[in-house]
């Protein structure tokens, strides 16, 4: 039967990799139009096989010479999630079960040889992505934060001074009933063609 089987994608291999192609399309549209800010989580612990997807897919994010200038600091413990909680001025940010918050290592960055415009914040934010999307796809919820006390972020993880915290994300099983629409600009305000213009 094996040997049917490898016949058959041999003999079919531009329609097997084509099907296939279409398959993880559909797929990865699908789950770029499901990932959305999450303010309301059930309160049930996110299983650590799911935490280790979602890492790894912030790993394996690419980044400018592959410098992978980021770290990810997991926040779930009680005592921990606790005291971390204050660190954002939300009420829903509370009841999140896990929080990661990335860092950008300046100390490894790659930096643009013109004007020495660190890549970090760029790399970073392509891990932050995968991780999003990856969470999506295992029906988990994530906030892309920003606007946090970064002072006191730096206290509580007593950060040194190369390491900068750029984001968190509040992690969890959605509470939410329903998926609130995209709001979107349409591609005619933000695509130019050959040139730009407004």
């Amino acid at each position: 039967m094996k040997s049917v089987v490898i016949s058959y994608l041999v003999c079919n291999k531009s329609k097997y990799h084509l099907k296939i192609k279409n398959v993880l399309a559909m797929q990865f549209s699908q789950l770029i139009l499901q990932r959305y800010s999450v303010r309301s989580y059930q309160q049930m612990p996110v299983e650590k096989t799911e935490l280790l997807k979602i890492l790894q897919a912030g790993q394996y994010a690419p980044s400018a010479a592959n410098k992978q200038p980021w770290h990810f600091i997991v926040v779930q413990e009680q005592k921990n999630h606790e005291q971390f909680s204050e660190i954002y001025h939300r009420n829903w940010f509370k009841n999140a079960p896990v929080y990661i918050v990335i860092c950008a290592d300046h100390d490894q960055t790659w930096r643009r040889q013109e004007d020495g415009k660190s890549h970090g914040d760029i790399d970073v934010a392509i891990a932050i992505d995968h991780m999003t999307l990856q969470a999506t796809e295992l029906g988990l919820g994530t906030c892309w934060i920003c606007n946090f006390f970064v002072e006191k972020c730096r206290d509580f993880f007593q950060l040194p001074q190369h390491i900068e915290p750029i984001a968190i994300l509040s992690l969890g099983y959605p509470a939410d009933e329903k998926r609130p629409d995209k709001q979107r600009k349409s591609l005619e305000e933000i695509v130019h063609w050959e040139k730009f213009s407004l």
